[in-house]
């Protein structure tokens, strides 16, 4: 199912996508597309941000992203074939709000689940999603000063203080999929219409529109009881995955892991079904297959040695690990760097 899920994604994926397609990224208003087959080329291909993607589930990479840059304002629209644990910051003074689609397994924000109907808000300085395979969302990053005065004049108030925290929460009754709808449809525009990223007015009435309604699909209360145990969840899986990559040649047992952070085998694959919906050995092996990857695409060396230098001895088992991870052999990773 997840393979024809994944073949039936990539015939509708939009045909006139190229790798680093971009169009005046310097002028107030620009759009940038792209079509990766590579996750590392896919998450640095996105200007002014800086990000790192995990590939967490098996198969081919395929990505595409859309962006489309306003005054004070990004929209975003991504989709990607495989499971992602997606981390790092969009750029300084931002507050960021995301919405996933097409979720058919785990998706999490700052440890906090997600369907359908979440909305994800944060401050652009960290961020911590993963995502499941064939998924992807839409998104407005937005400068937070700007916000900030067109809160005040809808609302006559300051901004809530949630609004410094990395905040899930559910979409006002019946406005997901308008909202959806609406953005999907501006994006569509602003690609589209000649000239009109050339003209500021419309970059200013279209920025205005689309982020008067993100803002009008926020419910009326925000509560974050939840929110604590959310990162205390995620605080456990980072001081395991800092362990877990910490002795690349000689990874530490999940006993071991379990020891140094003092948490029992049962509240650390707790902690990472709810935060990356994947048992801890799996991930584990998974962020050494894509370390060996990333060296590979690097033209790091010969297979066997790259394979040792990340604790993979047996290199048949290595091969048919590589082969069902990424859908190709090592072998041939690394022809394609040279």
């Amino acid at each position: 199912m997840a393979a024809d899920r994944r073949r039936q994604w990539r015939m509708h994926a939009p045909p006139d996508m190229e790798p680093h397609v971009e169009l005046e990224p310097d002028s107030p208003g620009w759009r940038h597309a792209v079509l990766s087959h590579d996750i590392d080329e896919f998450a640095g291909a996105q200007p002014s941000w800086s990000l790192h993607y995990e590939q967490l589930s098996s198969g081919p990479f395929t990505g595409s992203l859309r962006h489309v840059q306003l005054p004070g304002l990004r929209m975003v629209h991504e989709q990607a074939s495989c499971a992602t644990w997606q981390r790092g910051e969009l750029g300084g003074g931002h507050i960021g709000f995301a919405m996933p689609l097409d979720l058919a397994g785990h998706a999490a924000f700052n440890g906090q689940a997600l369907t359908t109907e979440s909305i994800m808000i944060g401050r652009s300085e960290q961020l911590d999603l993963c995502l499941p395979a064939d998924a992807g969302l839409i998104a407005v990053v937005v400068d937070a000063q700007l916000l900030g005065t067109l809160w005040e004049h809808l609302y006559q108030k300051r901004m809530s203080a949630w609004f410094d925290r990395q905040v899930v929460v559910a979409a006002r009754p019946g406005l997901a999929e308008s909202l959806r709808r609406l953005h999907l449809r501006a994006m569509a525009d602003a690609e589209s219409v000649p000239g009109l990223l050339h003209n500021p007015a419309a970059m200013l009435q279209l920025r205005d529109a689309i982020l008067i309604e993100w803002i009008e699909a926020l419910p009326t209360k925000v509560g974050i009881d939840e929110l604590a145990s959310g990162e205390a969840r995620k605080r456990v899986v980072d001081r395991a995955c800092e362990l877990m990559l910490a002795q690349r040649d000689a990874p530490l047992t999940i006993l071991q892991v379990c020891d140094r952070i003092g948490a029992s085998p049962r509240k650390l694959e707790y902690c990472f079904r709810s935060v990356l919906g994947i048992a801890p050995a799996k991930y584990m092996r998974a962020a050494r297959l894509n370390g060996v990857r990333r060296e590979l695409r690097r033209g790091g060396g010969a297979v066997q040695d790259v394979a040792s230098r990340w604790g993979f001895w047996h290199m048949g088992e290595f091969a048919a690990a590589y082969r069902r991870q990424f859908g190709e052999l090592p072998s041939h990773t690394l022809r394609q760097a040279g």
